[in-house]
């Protein structure tokens, strides 16, 4: 359903974002060092500089800026290594191509930050293409929960916004960024739509007082979480959070996958698709397992079609 416009839902039932207090103090309390200041510095005279820029002229700089920097940084050495395992049939050439073309993709989300706000995902004609929607509407229409995912792939800022714009109450569950500094800055790009919940101590509690109360997640699946459980992730056992499947199974959400691609420059298609099956066998451990399982096959699809596309510098496998 390109261009569909969503409901207009009053604005109280849109959730602005807060932290709790306790995590407010524990950031004051935490002391910003040297180098996150300078980096802090740095990404500040940066945002401001493509933010003075038109969208479509800061993604292409940001990308070819990253494109031209990027591969030259030991950081790469992880992709490179973990592409070679991930996607073994490439040859040296298409995974230095591929390694190239992520920086450039990570280079424009980088350009695209300060212009969030600006972008309008249902907007007809506009720079995002979108499809299954109708899986949003069928949810909205029959009362159901819905925790949305998606990974760090393309744009993925895109996914979370669509779901502000398209009128619901909904929460994210993310990743902060390691620098504070930076991790403000992302904040305040990403608005006021929707509550932010950084990934941590009072997350599990937060996601769930967000579906008592009604409400909708999202989330990016993609990352390694240490505690979690292992599964196949590209042929190799991966340390996957069960947090998606647990609080699904628990409240009886629809789980959508959600998908971003870039159709080139800053356009972006966002197909949202059926909800997933939730296990019910009875015995949860493995219904959460078989959940994540499916979760992260359907992410493992995405990227080997586009393997540009993806982050490919996490820690996402042991060494």
């Amino acid at each position: 359903m390109s261009g569909k416009l969503p409901p207009q839902i009053a604005p109280s039932v849109v959730y602005a974002r807060r932290r709790t207090s306790g995590e407010t103090a524990a950031r004051r309390e935490k002391p910003i060092s040297l180098a996150h200041r300078l980096q802090g510095w740095g990404a500040a005279l940066c945002f401001a500089a493509f933010g003075l820029l038109p969208l479509d002229l800061a993604s292409a700089i940001g990308g070819a800026a990253a494109r031209l920097i990027g591969p030259r940084l030991g950081i790469s050495k992880r992709a490179r290594l973990n592409i070679r395992r991930a996607l073994p049939e490439l040859t040296e050439t298409e995974i230095a191509n591929t390694i190239a073309e992520m920086w450039d993709n990570l280079g424009r989300v980088g350009a695209e930050y300060p212009h969030l706000r600006q972008i309008r995902v249902f907007e007809p004609g506009g720079r995002t293409e979108t499809h299954g929607v109708e899986h949003m509407d069928r949810a909205v229409a029959t009362g159901r929960r819905m925790i949305i995912f998606s990974g760090h792939i393309a744009n993925w800022e895109i996914a979370m916004l669509a779901a502000v714009q398209y009128g619901i109450s909904v929460a994210q569950i993310y990743r902060a960024a390691n620098n504070p500094l930076v991790d403000g800055m992302i904040t305040r790009f990403r608005g006021t739509g929707g509550e932010l919940i950084p990934k941590g101590a009072v997350a599990a509690r937060r996601a769930i007082a967000v579906l008592r109360r009604g409400a909708h997640l999202t989330m990016l699946a993609d990352q390694k979480m240490n505690d979690g459980i292992p599964l196949p992730f590209f042929g190799r056992t991966a340390m996957t959070s069960s947090a998606l499947a647990s609080l699904a199974l628990r409240f009886d959400c629809d789980v959508l996958p959600a998908r971003v691609e870039r159709l080139g420059g800053a356009h972006v298609r966002l197909t949202v698709f059926p909800p997933l099956p939730l296990p019910r066998s009875g015995d949860h451990h493995a219904d959460v397992a078989a959940l994540m399982a499916r979760v992260n096959q359907i992410l493992e699809d995405w990227i080997r079609d586009r393997p540009e596309e993806w982050f490919w510098l996490h820690r996402r496998w042991p060494d």
